[in-house]
């Protein structure tokens, strides 16, 4: 068992289980997480989410800012919607960042499974976004986004990390309907 891959999923956990909460601590998970999900990235030789650890860590910095200057209140930072048009431009430019980086990674890299691992990818950053500025929709991205990655770690043997993310799932559910239960 690796042991930073064990260390990434625990920390992992106690990040997505403070964001449910709406907590701003969950920051300081995410950042060392993220790092340690990294390494064990890269020595798996899936590049973009990899890269994807290094954006995590500067906007999970970016959202911590963000989500102190939110004033959280005894039942967590507020939360909200985005607008039609806005899902509209945000699927739009997530896709294309897929496609885009998918490319790349096949046509210069050895990357594994560069379009498997650059869907996850970009649908990872628009969620992170979207959870930074703290809108629902982060939520439906991550539930996507896990049940993508559980197969993509499990073809690429990360059995801790594809049971993180299914843990991630069932915490994404979670995390859907609290967030959509503090926004009414």
């Amino acid at each position: 068992m690796n042991p930073v891959e064990l260390a990434a999923s625990l920390l992992g956990l106690a990040n997505i289980a403070l964001l449910v909460r709406r907590s701003v601590w969950n920051f300081p998970f995410a950042l060392a997480s993220v790092t340690c999900t990294g390494i064990v990235l890269w020595d798996a030789r899936l590049y973009a989410e990899t890269g994807l650890q290094a954006f995590f860590f500067a906007t999970n910095l970016w959202g911590w800012w963000l989500w102190a200057q939110a004033r959280e209140n005894e039942q967590g930072v507020p939360v909200n919607w985005m607008s039609a048009r806005a899902r509209i431009s945000w699927g739009a430019v997530t896709v294309a960042l897929s496609l885009s980086l998918g490319w790349l990674l096949h046509r210069f890299t050895n990357a594994a499974l560069p379009f498997a691992d650059s869907a996850v990818t970009g649908a990872s950053i628009a969620a992170q976004i979207l959870l930074s500025l703290r809108r629902i929709e982060n939520w439906v991205l991550w539930v996507l986004i896990d049940v993508a990655a559980i197969g993509l770690y499990l073809t690429r043997g990360l059995p801790l990390l594809a049971l993180l993310y299914a843990a991630f799932l069932v915490m994404s559910l979670i995390g859907l309907r609290q967030w959509m239960q503090a926004a009414r």
